[in-house]
């Protein structure tokens, strides 16, 4: 009978109960099962290796080039849980499925927001379709991860995808901008848990050795997804229209999730399993559910201000200052079971690698949006044609992360100079789109470069999480990536709404300059409805025809110029994350840390009782 078992469950005890500290994915156990199922990651040429020397300290004499002091790969850490060939075959399956239609989600938009637009009549609001996905998708992350050891990862993955069932469904029945957005948003919230407890997941099945391709192997099902979205979608959206491209997809997560219901086994568990007593509605009662309230108002409230196609509102920003301190605060003093501990955040390789990748993926995430939208607008070709240009730099983004998860990140250690090359390429490939997004560049020339900015991205994503595994203590690496992967979540919305007004903002200035030029002052109304439908182009005849095609190429050119000086300020701030890892101290001395943190825990925990 297939069986999933825990490893290292005697020695990890102490330290895996709930208390104020329980991170957002509870922490892996400091050793591994002997036993031959659960020794996936072990060499076949030998015993299991260590990096520690013989009296239990290891050593950690990292260097920028991120050679270990020994020479060698030894060191490698084993899998927390296993589970069957057959029952992993299913997992696989489903898991890719739910990540493709979980990314699906944010390109379609990009093929048939002109189509949504029109029938809405939301033109000058068609940043918040994939916003309102994106940031409900990327705050109530660390939620996830923390309902996820609740209620187990089968549970929650299970009952996401009934959510984004139901987003989906209801987006498809919209009869106005906001019933649309509100539908997008819930299916923002189920594709949280889907992406959320899948890198759960990966992290369980995996050790050292193989997380590198695991992670790639997860981002690629994410990129395939945004890739074939826009084109799918603008393939079928003269044949079966929008509203059947949302409501589609609700049977397909709810099939995948019935698989991971019945393949996940029922001991399947996030993290170490919980050994504090507490019933399971008092788990639940500690959750921050006021810190992901307070967390998404003030990102909506600054991305509002920020995504303003005209001027931008300064009272949303004030506001949103005021929420994110009363965030803040709540974390530091209220919260039992902070979303985002703050006092983790003081690690500054972490804190530093967080902020950079938000900013790198900021810049990346204009290249997915616009791409497209410069193929309808400026090459008018049609959408699908369009969403295929997306093919091309995700092909670009899976192959930089397999490959340097198959070749390089195959040790734990440093990687300093690798994260710092592959994150100066990207600005380069920035500054060339901008200025090859022209009605008479080399198509095949700008096809090249997306792939290229594929490419070092796919990689940058891979060596940033391996340095930071590297950076950060053993016992908070599921927190530490779990925080990565909410701020990468994060970059998708502030780059779709800040990207998304500025693009606006410089379009609408743009055509008004070139139309007051041309003595055309009475074309307010095709301004609008430029803004928010590139395909109108088009449709436009002599000078209108004109003067849109270059007020979308001044659009383009200043916003991939702005998201080439982002990404090149992101390099200065990897470097900052510096090279040395963390002083490692012994199992024993571990445990006995763990073991007075646990106490003094408990001891706060009483007193609030």
């Amino acid at each position: 009978m297939p069986q999933s078992k825990r490893t290292g469950h005697d020695q990890g005890r102490v330290r895996n109960e709930a208390s104020e500290t329980t991170p957002l994915i509870p922490p892996a156990p400091t050793t591994v099962d002997a036993s031959p199922e659960a020794r996936l990651d072990k060499p076949t040429n030998g015993p299991s290796s260590s990096s520690s020397t013989a009296d239990g300290n290891s050593v950690d004499n990292a260097k920028p080039n991120g050679k270990p002091a020994n020479g060698d790969d030894d060191g490698h850490t084993l899998a927390n849980q296993t589970i069957s060939v057959a029952r992993g075959i299913l997992c696989t399956l489903a898991l890719g499925f739910l990540i493709f239609l979980q990314a699906t989600n944010i390109s379609l938009i990009t093929t048939t927001q002109s189509r949504i637009a029109a029938e809405l009549d939301a033109f000058d609001k068609t940043s918040w379709f994939t916003s309102a996905y994106l940031i409900a998708m990327s705050a109530l992350g660390p939620l996830n991860g923390k309902l996820s050891s609740v209620f187990s990862p089968r549970i929650c993955i299970f009952a996401s995808t009934i959510v984004l069932a139901i987003g989906s469904v209801l987006s498809s029945l919209a009869g106005s901008f906001e019933t649309f957005v509100f539908g997008r948003a819930i299916t923002g919230m189920g594709a949280s848990g889907v992406f959320t407890i899948s890198i759960i997941i990966v992290l369980e099945l995996t050790g050292s050795k193989r997380r590198g391709i695991a992670i790639g192997l997860l981002n690629t099902g994410y990129t395939i997804g945004v890739a074939v979205g826009a084109t799918a979608a603008g393939a079928l959206l003269p044949v079966v229209g929008w509203r059947a491209l949302f409501w589609i997809q609700a049977p397909v997560a709810l099939a995948g999730g019935l698989v991971l219901l019945f393949a996940i086994p029922h001991d399947f568990t996030a993290g170490a399993k919980d050994e504090s007593g507490l019933s399971t509605g008092e788990r639940l009662a500690r959750l921050d559910y006021f810190g992901a309230l307070t967390l998404t108002a003030a990102i909506v409230l600054m991305l509002y201000s920020l995504s303003s196609p005209r001027e931008i509102p300064i009272m949303p920003i004030v506001l949103s200052m005021v929420v994110l301190l009363t965030f803040v605060m709540n974390e530091i003093y209220l919260a039992k079971d902070p979303i985002i501990p703050i006092s983790l955040m003081k690690s500054r390789g972490l804190l530093l690698t967080c902020l950079s990748t938000v900013g790198y993926m900021m810049a990346r995430w204009s290249v997915l949006f616009y791409t497209p939208t410069y193929a309808i607008a400026v090459r008018q070709w049609s959408p699908a044609t369009a969403g295929s240009i997306l093919i091309p730099t995700n092909a670009g983004f899976a192959a930089g992360g397999l490959l340097v998860g198959w070749f390089h990140v195959r040790r734990q250690g440093s990687f300093y100079v690798p994260c710092l090359v592959v994150y100066s390429l990207f600005p380069i490939t920035m500054i060339l789109l901008a200025f090859l997004s022209t009605q008479h560049s080399n198509p095949v020339l700008y096809v090249l470069i997306v792939l290229a900015g594929g490419a070092v991205t796919g990689g940058a994503l891979n060596y940033t999480l391996a340095h930071l595994l590297h950076l950060t203590p053993k016992s908070t690496h599921y927190i530490a990536t779990s925080l990565v992967a909410t701020f990468r979540g994060f970059a998708g919305s502030f780059g779709s709404a800040i990207g998304g007004g500025m693009f606006t903002r410089t379009l609408y200035t743009s055509l008004h300059t070139r139309f007051e030029a041309e003595g055309l002052h009475h074309k307010e109304r095709l301004i609008r409805r430029l803004l928010g439908s590139p395909a109108l182009v088009g449709q436009l005849t002599g000078i209108d025809k004109q003067v849109a095609i270059h007020g979308y190429e001044d659009a383009l050119r200043m916003l991939f110029l702005a998201g080439a000086g982002l990404a090149v300020l992101m390099v200065f701030v990897q470097a900052g994350t510096g090279w040395k890892g963390p002083k490692k101290e012994s199992v024993l001395e571990e445990e006995r840390e763990a073991l007075v943190q646990n106490r003094s825990s408990n001891t706060r925990s009483a007193r609030e009782d």
